[in-house]
């Protein structure tokens, strides 16, 4: 039987959520780290073995120097692998299942491991076969990171469906109460679920956490079941309220979460230093240092130039395909704003009739999009057959390597606008030009053609602030998982 919480009387929220049923938090946690941890153990053993195949073959080989054989050395590298992976706290329950903080501590722990195993070779002159280790480490490193994104697909699917999450009740405001809900119901992800809402309204005078508003608070933890408190901001609630609310909590089952009042930020760049007894969070002001510049643009030059040779049959086949669909030229060069606002010419491959630009104002104003900054046209009558499958799978966007490889645009950043669209921009908008535009971005892989304006402007912001070369891995991988599964969005 299902419980019905009210929550406080407001147009905006709905009168009454059902709690879902699923798992509690610690069932659900030691049964995903228990996933994990199984994941973990099959791809270690398996890479670092595999490489012992691979490079010195089936049989048994004995290390030069050392009265041992390689099946040994592989044996106790993967126990110590698995020991790092434990010690680094990449099982941890705040680091897996969201975030790319998972898959930095991997690569820590991999990296700070292998290092430690040619220091203690190189102290105990073992003659270790320097392939093996080379091969082992970026193999087992790859597959580890690639395993726990099996394991987090697996995670998601299940949060989606209502399960494998934490429970929250929502603390503050009615306002501060509706867009926390709402955000953390964009991102079912997170593994953050509201089960319920406890409206508080400022006292005029006095404290504003009061005695009966702790006997409702665990009440409703009680009715919803839920498993945490999530005060939702700290316009209403000061520090001894949130203080008091924690008291109110069972200690070890019941668990405290305060939603701070900084967007845009993302976990590299808080830290939290207890002085004198207050919590204070450092936040760093977003830049690029110039080791942060070549590596990135390292990153675009291989990979562009491994995906034009990779992809190079597939960019003659779709070639003779535009050519085939009708008149006009194969590549289309579109004057795009880049990097600190220089135009540049971005290169398409041709979807559209020829002459579909001078049309182009003409739709718009017909469909009321004119004075708006996202210059799309629904149904779109120039596109061409060929064309709407070309820009469903984004195959339209692959002559951008070129671009990413002159270095005019990049793998992941922004998405480049015209000159047009660009003069809507407000001052935060312009932050977007800070860095060279991309192929392919975070807003991209978040809705595509379904999200609007704001959100857009919101998510790019998130990407120049909050730059990481992980954080470009993680956006190509979800890229490639929507070009092969485009979505009722993909336009």
């Amino acid at each position: 039987m299902k419980t019905s919480v009210s929550l406080a009387e407001s147009p905006e929220v709905p009168a009454e959520i059902t709690p879902p049923s699923g798992p509690r938090r610690g069932s659900w946690q030691r049964r995903y780290a228990r996933l994990v941890a199984g994941v973990d153990v099959v791809v270690v053993f398996a890479a670092v073995f595999g490489s012992q195949v691979v490079w010195l073959g089936p049989h048994t080989v004995h290390v030069a120097s050392a009265p041992l054989d390689y099946t040994t050395v592989s044996a106790v590298l993967s126990v110590a692998w698995l020991i790092a992976l434990a010690v680094w706290g990449t099982r941890q329950p705040r680091a897996i299942g969201y975030g790319v903080g998972e898959y930095r501590l991997i690569l820590s722990a991999s990296a700070q491991l292998f290092g430690l195993v040619g220091i203690a070779a190189y102290l105990t002159s073992a003659d270790l076969s320097r392939g093996y280790f080379l091969l082992a480490l970026p193999l087992g490193a790859a597959s580890l990171v690639f395993g726990r994104m099996i394991c987090r697909v697996w995670l998601a699917r299940r949060r989606r469906a209502g399960g494998m999450s934490t429970r929250v009740l929502l603390v503050g405001s009615a306002q501060e109460n509706i867009r926390v809900a709402d955000e953390l119901a964009r991102h079912p992800a997170a593994g953050l679920r509201v089960v319920g809402e406890l409206a508080v309204a400022r006292a005029s005078s006095g404290a504003t956490w009061t005695d009966d508003l702790a006997g409702d608070l665990r009440d409703r933890l009680s009715v919803c079941e839920a498993d945490s408190v999530l005060v939702s901001g700290g316009a209403t609630l000061d520090a001894h309220d949130i203080r008091r609310i924690g008291w109110t909590l069972h200690p070890g089952r019941q668990h405290l979460i305060v939603a701070v009042n900084l967007t845009d930020v993302a976990g590299p760049r808080l830290h939290t230093r207890p002085v004198a007894g207050l919590p204070l969070v450092h936040v760093e002001t977003p830049r690029f240092s110039a080791a942060q510049s070549v590596m990135k643009r390292g990153f675009d030059i291989l990979g562009s130039g491994a995906l034009i040779l990779l992809l190079s049959p597939v960019l003659a086949a779709i070639a003779l395909l535009v050519r085939a669909s009708g008149p006009g030229r194969i590549l289309y060069r579109q004057e795009r704003v880049g990097q600190g606002g220089e135009p540049f010419g971005m290169l398409k491959f041709r979807s559209m009739i020829d002459g579909a630009d001078s049309r182009l104002q003409e739709l718009l104003s017909a469909q009321g999009r004119s004075e708006t900054p996202l210059f799309k046209v629904e149904n779109d009558p120039r596109i061409t057959p060929v064309g709407r499958w070309l820009r469903k799978y984004s195959l339209d966007e692959l002559p951008q390597l070129f671009n990413v490889l002159g270095g005019q645009m990049s793998l992941v950043g922004p998405r480049p606008q015209r000159d047009a669209e660009v003069r809507f921009y407000d001052d935060d908008a312009h932050r977007r030009l800070m860095v060279r535009p991309g192929m392919s971005g975070l807003w991209q892989v978040s809705g595509r053609s379904a999200l609007a304006w704001d959100d857009a402007i919101r998510l790019d912001l998130f990407y120049v602030e909050n730059w990481s070369l992980v954080g470009d891995v993680a956006i190509l991988l979800r890229t490639f998982k929507a070009v092969f599964a485009p979505g009722s969005t993909a336009h």
